[in-house]
This record gives structure tokens, C-alpha cells and sequence, in this order.
């Protein structure tokens, strides 16, 4: 596990390490058949997958369990959404680890629209890393997303100051790269990795900014959060409502064929 954290921290040293989330076990498969070198999962599509909602929907039980088959079913590292770690951070740390995940995504938001303090969340990733390391996983990659410009925390002018004062205070307490979730400015991103040590993470989405972009603005990191899922799950419907209207199938004409994803496990 050691020796695969230590591979997944590399990764994040040349060049840009683009991390097409998964949600279940087939969907890990598939993006590390595609050429992933690392498997990140998506809380979003884990919760929906599991009929929950996103958003600390999940229980900690049923987060450690989705982890574990995906991480059973790749070989490549697996990095686990933990949110913001639902009742007890160091116990989901302690869980996930044991999974079988090498790093994790830790969110600053608490679910409600506001953000811990940065002093208090930097506690928390202190937490986060002293229980990696009595799970026996001392090189734990930790990815401290960063919500204020997610959630439109305080005035716009103000918003990249309170991301550089977070950044330094996360960075202090452990954390491995910085996820500034919910911006797509590439000079301010570029700003922020030009200002941060830590490498930055950043959100890939239809009409925003490529990789190949994001890579030039100095981001390190590149994850699409849900949006693979959601994708999945509009094909349902859009080929549901077809057959029922319709009475046709052409929606499921480029569906993964059925032997040689039954092959992969």
C-alpha cells in the first residue's frame, strides 16, 4: 500500500495527471482500461449509485464498502472522495485506508452552505493524516478541496485571498495537493499555482477550459467529479424513453459490448 501511495504521489510531479472519476467497480475498470494511471472516486455518483443523495448521504460503512470493490478491481491507485468525512474523520480515514485507497479527497465545506474555519480545517487534516498513519499508511496523498469558490463564499474580490490563506494553512497541516473546486478562470488558477507549493487541482467540464489549458495555467491535477456518472445516467434515460416512445433502441447502439466487459473481471 506504501509502495502504491508513493507511485500515486508521483504522479502528481510531471506533466498532468487527469482523473476521469469513478463510481462502482465496472466504471473503475473501464477508465483504467482507457489509459488511466489512478482511479478517483465521486462521492455524487457512489451516493447515487447506492440510491442516496450528495452531500453526506452516504454512511461511512457504505463509503469503505464501494472503495473496496473498486479498489479489488483495479490494479492502478484508487483515491476515495471522503466529502467532508461524514461523523468522524478519522474513522473514515482509518476505513477507506483499509479498503484499499492511497489517498483521499477531503472537502473544507460542512454541508451546509458555509465553510470551516482555516485554522479548524487544518486541524482536521492533521487528524486525517495522524490516522493514515497509525492505519499504517504514512504516505497517504491528501487532497484538500478548497469550496470557497464553489459555494461563492464572501465577496468575489476577496475570494482568491481567502483561497491562499486556506492553501497555506492546509498545506502546513499535511495536505498533498490543493483542489480548488469551481473554478475555471485560468488566471487565477494560474495565480494560485504560481502562489501555492502544493500541486493544484482543478475541474474539467463540457465548455470549460481543456487540459491542455488548465495544464499551461500550472494545474497538476485533473478530476471530472460527477459529471462521468451523470453522463452514464442520461444515456438510462434518454435510451428509456426512447423504448417506451419510440420503441427503439438506437441510444444503446454504442453500449460496451457485453462480452468484453463481462471479460474484465
Amino acid at each position: 500500500m506504501n509502495e502504491k501511495a508513493t507511485a500515486f504521489r508521483a504522479l502528481h510531479n510531471d506533466g498532468l495527471l487527469v482523473l476521469p472519476n469513478a463510481w462502482d467497480a465496472a466504471s473503475a475498470v473501464l477508465i483504467a482500461r482507457a489509459g488511466a494511471k489512478a482511479i478517483a472516486t465521486t462521492s455524487a455518483g457512489v451516493a447515487w449509485s447506492l440510491g442516496r443523495r450528495d452531500g453526506h448521504g452516504l454512511t461511512r460503512e457504505e463509503l469503505t464498502a464501494a472503495v473496496a470493490r473498486i479498489a479489488s478491481a483495479v490494479d492502478v491507485p484508487v483515491t476515495a472522495d471522503v466529502e467532508g468525512g461524514y461523523d468522524d474523520l478519522g474513522a473514515t480515514i482509518t476505513g477507506v485506508v483499509a479498503a484499499g485507497a492511497v489517498g483521499v479527497n477531503i472537502e473544507d465545506s460542512k454541508g451546509d452552505g458555509t465553510l470551516f474555519d482555516p485554522a479548524e480545517q487544518a486541524e482536521r487534516l492533521r487528524e486525517a493524516r495522524a490516522a493514515a498513519e497509525a492505519a499504517g499508511l504514512p504516505d497517504l496523498v491528501i487532497n484538500a478541496r478548497v469550496d470557497v469558490y464553489l459555494l461563492g463564499i464572501g465577496a468575489p474580490e476577496g475570494r482568491l485571498d481567502d483561497v491562499l490563506t486556506r492553501a497555506r494553512a492546509y498545506a502546513e497541516a499535511g495536505a498533498d495537493c490543493l483542489y480548488v473546486i469551481g473554478l475555471s478562470d485560468l488566471d487565477v488558477l494560474r495565480r494560485i499555482s504560481e502562489a501555492v507549493a502544493l500541486p493544484l487541482n482543478a475541474l474539467a467540464f463540457p465548455g470549460g477550459p481543456t487540459t491542455a489549458e488548465l495544464a499551461a495555467a500550472g494545474v497538476r491535477r485533473v478530476s471530472a467529479g460527477p459529471l462521468v456518472a451523470q453522463a452514464a445516467y442520461a444515456v438510462a434515460g434518454r435510451a428509456a424513453a426512447e423504448l417506451l416512445v419510440k420503441g427503439t433502441c438506437t441510444e444503446l447502439e454504442e453500449g460496451v459490448d457485453y462480452g468484453t466487459l463481462n471479460s474484465l473481471f
